[in-house]
C-alpha cells in the first residue's frame, strides 16, 4: 500500500470529513460507501455573462467504486442523487470526483 493510498483511506474513514452513502450502479444492488461532500458554488462564463449556480459534488474512493457512470444513483442522508456527466479521477487514480443532480 502506498503512502497516498493510506492517506486517502484515513481521510475517508474520518467521520469529520466523510459520511456514509449508498451507491447503486445502474439498478444493481445497493452498496454502502463513504463520500466526501463538496457543495460549492460554481461560476461559469457564458460569453460576457457569468452564471452562478449551486453544485453538489462528492469524492468517491476508486477502491469502493471502481467505475462510476452517469445515471448511477447515490443516496445521502435520505436524499437521492444521480451522477451527472463524466466522473474525473485524481492524479494518483485513487479518488473519483462526480457531479450530482437530484434524482
Amino acid at each position: 500500500m502506498s503512502v497516498f493510498t493510506a492517506a486517502i483511506d484515513n481521510l475517508f474513514a474520518d467521520p469529520n470529513i466523510s459520511i456514509e452513502a449508498t451507491y447503486i450502479a445502474g439498478g444493481g444492488a445497493p452498496q454502502l460507501i463513504r463520500v466526501v461532500m463538496r457543495r460549492a458554488d460554481d461560476v461559469t462564463s457564458f460569453g460576457d455573462a457569468r452564471l452562478w449556480s449551486e453544485t453538489t459534488r462528492v469524492d468517491l474512493r476508486v477502491a469502493e467504486v471502481p467505475n462510476p457512470r452517469p445515471g448511477d444513483r447515490i443516496e445521502i442522508d435520505g436524499e437521492a442523487f444521480n451522477i451527472q456527466g463524466e466522473p474525473m479521477r485524481d492524479r494518483e487514480r485513487l479518488v473519483w470526483t462526480v457531479d450530482l443532480r437530484p434524482a
